[in-house]
């Protein structure tokens, strides 16, 4: 018989605030949009979470809620032999391992699992694993826009070196971001992504779109989330769906940066929110070969992260062992990725912080071992005539201790910094749309029900970048180390702000053309 046991903890979650989309996040949906976002009911029920006991000693805390299960670290990289036995004896029950980084997950059988579970010989640590509660989703508004969606739809057919033809798209002249990093000049020449393998971790992925189908390998995806599939997600904007076509849209609506890349949907988040476990088993099979029954991902985008302030809670010894876990268990996550040759890539965070400053924060995963962090830029004012797409975007979290490299992630600085809240008509090769000025300076990518979105923030700079990083393995034979195509970005970007590596832009803007030896 199963004991019900309730879990303490103390005062150890502290502004864990996981950025699904930017805190300053707005959208526009073209066709159809609601007027208002219905909130959801939590379907996460099955675990009966409740809040945390002392979260309220806390300032700018988010909601943390158990899961019912334990990560537990080995102290080498294998784990303890005769574990499940161990665990069983110690009043538990190993529900999932994962030995090619020394991880297992077990649940309790007894109230003093817990305690008597630390005298594993073998264990280095054992931690609740917690839902991270992202920010709501964001408001959506502007009025409908329907049109012929009846387009010809690509597939992944063009011979390698084939020019793509980026003009057929219905939102032709609408996108700024590709052109900003020299994306057509390297389609022009052939460099597409084609048989690059990218996994985005992230929420669901709306397959039947028609910018995600031709590229989308529907056997390789697959959800961590318990009770979902991957193509599963709740409300009117999907974060996944959004990220997703930015690096790969086959370019019947919109062009993603490697148009003719392979989408993997790997979905571990669901309605704002996710587990430990889930985004840790999501990247261990992105990373894992094919051969081997995973994903065969060459590129893993991680357009999410939690920002946490360690140092001002440090002397609380609760505090202090689950960041060290949680810091442990993602370093050995992208460690095992590095290792099988996959490039990772993440949102700097969308706090507005300069972490060379601010040295009491640590972004997780965009600072954890092997992680490539991308900062967002946007222009103010694009359809009033101003081209300054490497503006360093109002929100974006920077610092060298943070950024590697900065993309575009689209801003909505013109209203929110400069207060300017004209309506503005862009004329584009297919279509004219008239809007708030500041909406398009967002990145429009797709959404669901077979539709398209603008959003701003890291969560759209780090596809930017993944979609540069498949040109490069692209154009160097399908095959590069992460360290290969970090030095390939890093000699390619485009040095801004203060010369060489500086807070905003890393190492660079990131530039398709020349990551692939173009001029």
């Amino acid at each position: 018989m199963m004991c019900s046991t309730k879990f303490k903890f103390s005062q150890f979650f502290v502004i864990i605030l996981l950025l699904l989309s930017a805190c300053h996040d707005q959208l526009e949906s073209i066709a159809p949009i609601e007027d208002a976002i219905t909130e959801e009911e939590s379907s996460f029920n099955q675990f009966n979470f409740e809040e945390l006991a002392d979260m309220s000693d806390f300032t700018n805390l988010r909601e943390g809620d158990f899961t019912g299960r334990f990560l537990i670290i080995s102290r080498g990289q294998n784990l303890p032999n005769n574990l499940e036995r161990s665990i069983q004896q110690a009043g538990g029950e190993l529900v999932k391992t994962f030995p090619q980084i020394g991880i297992a997950v077990a649940v309790a059988r007894a109230e003093d699992f817990l305690s008597q579970a630390k005298k594993i010989n073998g264990i280095e640590s054992i931690t609740p694993d917690l839902i991270l509660q992202y920010t709501k989703e964001p408001e959506i508004s502007g009025e409908a826009l329907v049109f012929d969606a009846s387009l010809t739809r690509r597939g992944n057919t063009a011979s390698a070196g084939a020019p793509f033809n980026y003009q057929d798209a219905f939102f032709d002249g609408v996108q700024w971001a590709p052109s900003s990093i020299n994306g057509p000049a390297a389609w022009d020449a052939g460099f597409t992504g084609k048989g690059v393998r990218v996994a985005v971790i992230d929420g669901g992925f709306h397959s039947t779109h028609q910018d995600l189908a031709p590229n989308l390998d529907i056997a390789s995806s697959i959800s961590t989330v318990p009770g979902f599939n991957f193509n599963q997600d709740v409300g009117t904007f999907w974060h996944g769906t959004h990220v997703a076509g930015i690096v790969a849209a086959a370019g019947n609506g919109i062009v993603g940066i490697a148009p003719e890349a392979t989408l993997i949907g790997v979905k571990a988040l669901h309605g704002g929110s996710g587990a430990l476990e889930w985004i840790l088993e999501a990247i261990l099979y992105s990373a894992t070969p094919l051969t081997e029954g995973g994903a065969g991902a060459d590129i893993i985008n991680m357009s999410l992260g939690a920002t946490i302030d360690y140092r001002n809670n440090w002397g609380d010894k609760g505090f202090r062992d689950f960041f060290k876990n949680l810091q442990k268990t993602y370093d050995r996550a992208t460690r095992y990725a590095y290792q099988n040759g996959v490039t990772v890539i993440a949102s700097a965070g969308n706090g507005g912080t300069n972490y060379d400053d601010a040295k009491e924060f640590f972004q997780l995963p965009a600072q954890n071992q092997h992680v490539l962090s991308i900062s967002s830029t946007g222009p103010t004012g694009w359809v009033l005539g101003n081209d300054n797409f490497t503006q360093p975007a109002y929100y974006t979290d920077h610092g060298k201790s943070l950024v590697d490299f900065a993309a575009p992630g689209g801003t909505i600085g013109l209203f929110e910094v400069e207060g300017f809240d004209g309506i503005c008509t862009l004329n584009g090769t297919n279509l004219e749309l008239t809007r708030f000025c500041e909406l398009f300076d967002m990145v429009i990518s797709c959404n669901v029900n077979n539709n398209w979105a603008w959003a701003q923030g890291t969560s759209m700079s780090a596809p930017a970048a993944a979609g540069v990083a498949a040109l490069i393995i692209q154009a160097n034979k399908g095959k590069m180390s992460p360290a290969q195509v970090a030095a390939r970005m890093r000699q390619s970007a485009t040095d801004l702000g203060k010369s060489g590596q500086d807070e905003f832009y890393g190492h660079g803007f990131v530039n398709a053309a020349k990551a692939v030896g173009l001029n």
